[in-house]
């Protein structure tokens, strides 16, 4: 198949005679399709790619640089040759000048991130997912289409986070990305899921989470020192204490959802939506029930005292507690484990619910139990809570050991000498 031609483009000694302009210098590479060359006054060209079919359909997208200054590698410099396929790439999906132009331009990274974090609002779920990953990403890897990401630049850019964050914090960016970029996939059938499947592949041995563990005395001291700073915020740290509750899970209790029994008092928890699936609205309407202690529903029931059909647990100033407090908090949350001599780059909010599942796994309450009343799954407790399981098995099973002695003879007193 002839290639098109355009001698001014073809070759790097036929572009430096170019006059740089804003205006591309465009060769037609198929109808509706044109690959273009913007000469700039650096001395670096610039490649892209424009539909037009003569409807609001048309685009105009840069992809790469021009092999004026440095080698081609294909896959951020581009020799004419390697660009004419690249522009039929982002127009059609395939190199081949049998598939019908698609007639909408290729999404970047950045609005891929943008459509996940207006998808993840849309579905009540956290944007702090798509936003994240923001801090973290290079100018280029955002502007660049998704469908020409490829799976060296992405690795290259995962393992260049290694000993700045820990890995498991790592692994969790790149899944918000890989779930951002999935998203695209599913609305353009020209991007292949291949580069991100293997390139953010997650890293080994980082399954670990910050289970930071407290002591009775310290979630004590923790709930005393939330007092201290504000009764409000003091009542939900005392909450999240006693139920194991996740933050975003607490703050969404009503009035309602409060049975105040003179003997048994328990709540009734809102679901956290967690553990995958699309329809996280309907899993955010169920409740299961959560024991809690006299001491703290005799607190909540003064704290709704005069209200119905509102939130449970209310700020200072009246108004509802942000979605997800553990973002707005944090500072408050630092000066108390501070207080307590503790590390804030550890110790969370979080460590009040990994505290209430261990105290439940000490005290011999079945895991199936533990699970429920925590939100989770059996799995994921023996996942992460494992060494805790481990030692208190130690104890059960201790007492079944069988023991070589004769009963006959326990009674025997040996003989002074």
């Amino acid at each position: 198949m002839a290639k098109p031609r355009k001698l001014a483009l073809e070759t790097l000694t036929a572009r430096a005679r170019l006059a740089a302009r804003k205006q591309p210098y465009f060769v037609r590479v198929a109808p509706h399709i044109a690959l273009g060359y913007r000469r700039n006054e650096s001395g670096f060209g610039t490649w892209s790619v424009r539909f037009a079919d003569g409807s609001a359909s048309g685009w105009l997208k840069k992809f790469g640089i021009a092999d004026d200054l440095e080698p081609a590698d294909n896959t951020s410099v581009y020799s004419y040759d390697q660009a004419l396929a690249q522009s039929r790439k982002l127009a059609r999906g395939e190199a081949d000048t049998e598939t019908t132009a698609t007639g909408f331009a290729p999404i970047s990274v950045d609005a891929a991130l943008k459509n996940y974090r207006a998808d993840l609002i849309a579905r009540q779920s956290n944007p702090y997912n798509a936003e994240h990953p923001r801090l973290h990403l290079t100018s280029a890897l955002l502007s660049k289409p998704v469908a020409l990401l490829t799976s060296k630049e992405l690795t290259a850019w995962r393992d260049g986070l290694i000993g700045t964050m820990k890995p498991s914090t790592i692994n969790r960016m790149c899944r918000c990305i890989n779930a951002a970029l999935a998203l695209a996939a599913q609305h353009d059938q020209r991007i292949k899921p291949d580069a991100w499947e293997i390139g953010l592949a997650g890293l080994p041995d980082a399954t670990e989470v910050r289970n930071v563990i407290l002591g009775d005395d310290q979630v004590r001291a923790f709930v005393a020192e939330a007092y201290g700073l504000d009764n409000k915020f003091g009542l939900l740290i005392d909450l999240l204490a006693v139920t194991g509750a996740r933050p975003s899970q607490a703050v969404r209790l009503s009035v309602e959802d409060l049975h105040h029994h003179p003997a048994r008092p328990r709540l009734m928890m809102p679901k956290s939506a967690k553990g995958g699936g699309r329809n996280r609205a309907q899993k955010r309407i169920e409740r299961y029930p959560v024991p809690i202690t006299l001491d703290l529903a005799g607190k909540l029931r003064a704290a709704a005292k005069g209200r119905a059909d509102a939130p449970l647990l209310l700020q200072s100033d009246g108004s509802r507690w942000h979605q997800h407090p553990g973002q707005s908090c944090h500072r408050q949350v630092d000066r108390i484990v501070k207080a307590l001599g503790l590390d804030p780059s550890e110790v969370t909010m979080y460590a009040l619910r990994h505290g209430s599942i261990v105290r439940m796994l000490l005290k011999n309450i079945p895991i199936r139990l533990v699970a429920s009343l925590h939100n989770t799954s059996v799995a994921m407790i023996e996942k992460h809570y494992s060494k805790f399981i481990a030692e208190h098995g130690d104890d059960l099973s201790r007492a079944a050991l069988l023991h070589h002695h004769d009963s006959r003879t326990d009674n025997v007193v040996a003989l002074a000498r």
